[in-house]
């Protein structure tokens, strides 16, 4: 399991949830109704970046830290 860097763009969420019911453990709606990270480690890497590609607009981005590789969304080439 990599050390991944999680994080939420507040501006882009919609606070669908769907990270949150994807991935609960490591997601929750803050009190905007916004995702926020609880818990980077709360989860398989995998589960984490399936809850990432489950956001209706891609407010989420998953790096690897050690790396610095963007896993999600992928980086423009």
């Amino acid at each position: 399991m990599a050390k991944l860097t999680i994080t939420v763009n507040q501006s882009r969420c919609i606070g669908s949830g769907d990270c949150v019911e994807n991935v609960p453990a490591v997601f929750q709606l803050d009190d905007n109704g916004k995702s926020q990270v609880i818990n980077p480690t709360g989860a398989p890497d995998a589960t984490i970046l399936a809850g990432a590609r489950g956001c209706p607009v891609k407010a989420i981005t998953v790096v690897e830290a050690d790396s610095g590789a963007q896993l999600f969304p992928p980086p423009k080439k």
